[in-house]
């Protein structure tokens, strides 16, 4: 019996202890931990929302190629668009064979043929395109990134040929085994017969449209992401960076590995990381998906209502001394509805942008003004103009340059706490320089 309460009291002894133990390491009131761990510095503030990868690639545009030189174009989120792009996703493309680009004339192919054309951009690794499109695995396709795919009936023959372009230029693919029967084609440009306006397909391969084109005017709230929370979100212990402060006016904070500035009166973010490395492997689709990962862990996306954004990706040679190597820079394009809206040099906004190497980021650049989802937006119909006017400011604006592609956007422009998206025309030169063409009503 005695054993019985001794042991009884040993026990409650031991409970009294292990809560004054817990009552020690945890503040009272509000239970406020005194030693923290190494999350509580990366946690974030829910600042956006994650995104998987296979919602950020998809097509620039939708070009319909309705024969005798007649086309019409499809943007992001329009129900045409949606359909065909779906079924596309369905079909599978195999047998790949290379050509050279200069041993077919393309634009008599696409005047004289039935015929779908998918615009990517400056391109997309093929890696990704496989994760929205059946595209077989191909040796020569692996550190490939495309730019077109362009899908057509051959005219007076029972045959479908389907080409995916290389943005590197100079070499295009033909998937010789294309699961697409010529009424399948047939069926999708049907619906650009039903569609206005109709579009002219221009000598140097851009598309102007025979009449004004309607798009809305929008303004949206904002709001601004803190100093605080992007450097919880890009440093893992923020306690330990320091502050320099640029004659320019900007702010750069810094744990001696990693930079983050912050450009004065921009709302624009440049984080770098010059010694991030990882193993051998710079393979281009990797360091596409790393990319979409990092994004998701330090910051997301903003997921205010018609927000959405598309995937870019080129490469180029960077050179340190005697030696070479890749960098891949992956743009993620934000739109709001079906439009993409413009990064400006007088107003940073709607891009992400990263620099991948081997897997790792060695520079981020994004804007820290986000939209307010619960907040009504206020829109207004507005008439881009076409035809003979726009060829005519085409031509104007051109001079001797070449144009390679026009395409309606958005021009932002901040005042206060709202943020005006004005629809205008944008070219794009063969050089890769970009204007505005119109401003204004």
């Amino acid at each position: 019996m005695k054993e019985t309460v001794k042991s009884t009291v040993l026990l409650l002894l031991i409970l009294c202890s292990l809560i004054q133990s817990y009552f020690l390491i945890y503040r009272l009131p509000g239970n406020n931990p005194v030693v923290k761990s190494e999350s509580d510095y990366v946690k974030t503030d829910n600042m956006g929302a994650e995104m998987k990868a296979e919602e950020l690639v998809y097509p620039a545009e939708m070009i319909m190629h309705m024969g005798n030189g007649k086309h019409t174009i499809f943007y992001p989120g329009s129900t045409f668009y949606k359909l065909i792009n779906s079924r596309l996703q369905g079909r599978l493309f195999a047998g790949f064979q290379r050509y050279d680009t200069s041993g077919m004339n393309w634009n008599t192919i696409r005047k004289q043929n039935e015929g779908i054309e998918l615009r990517f951009g400056a391109g997309v690794p093929v890696a990704m395109l496989q994760k929205v499109m059946q595209i077989s695995n191909d040796l020569m396709l692996q550190e490939e990134t495309i730019n077109r795919i362009l899908i057509y009936n051959v005219k007076s023959e029972d045959k479908v040929r389907a080409f995916f372009f290389s943005s590197r230029g100079g070499a295009v693919y033909e998937a010789k085994n294309a699961d697409l029967t010529v009424q399948d084609v047939r069926q999708h440009v049907g619906f650009g017969k039903e569609w206005t306006p109709s579009y002219t397909l221009m000598d140097s391969g851009y598309y102007v449209p025979d009449t004004k084109i309607g798009a809305f005017e929008v303004t949206l709230k904002t709001g601004v992401f803190t100093t605080d929370q992007m450097q919880k979100s890009l440093f893992a212990d923020p306690s330990i960076t320091r502050n320099i402060r640029e004659k320019d006016g900007s702010e750069i904070y810094t744990d001696i590995k990693r930079s983050l500035q912050f450009k004065q009166n921009q709302n624009w973010i440049n984080y770098t990381d010059p010694a991030a490395s990882g193993g051998t492997d710079n393979n281009i689709g990797k360091n596409a998906l790393s990319a979409v990962e990092f994004v998701n862990q330090h910051g997301g996306w903003d997921n205010a209502a018609g927000s959405s954004y598309r995937m870019e990706v080129t490469s180029e040679a960077e050179f340190s001394g005697d030696s070479k190597r890749r960098q891949d820079l992956v743009t993620f394009q934000q739109y709001y509805k079906s439009l993409p809206i413009l990064d400006l040099d007088t107003f940073h906004y709607g891009v992400l942008r990263l620099d991948m190497h081997q897997g790792m980021v060695t520079s981020y650049e994004r804007s820290l003004i986000y939209t307010r989802s619960m907040d009504m937006s206020k829109t207004v119909k507005r008439q881009l103009p076409g035809g003979k006017e726009l060829a005519a400011l085409v031509n104007k604006a051109a001079k001797d340059r070449t144009v390679s592609w026009l395409y309606p956007a958005y021009q932002p422009f901040l005042t206060g706490e709202e943020l005006q998206l004005q629809p205008v025309w944008v070219l794009v030169f063969s050089s890769g320089e970009k204007q505005i063409l119109q401003q204004g009503f």
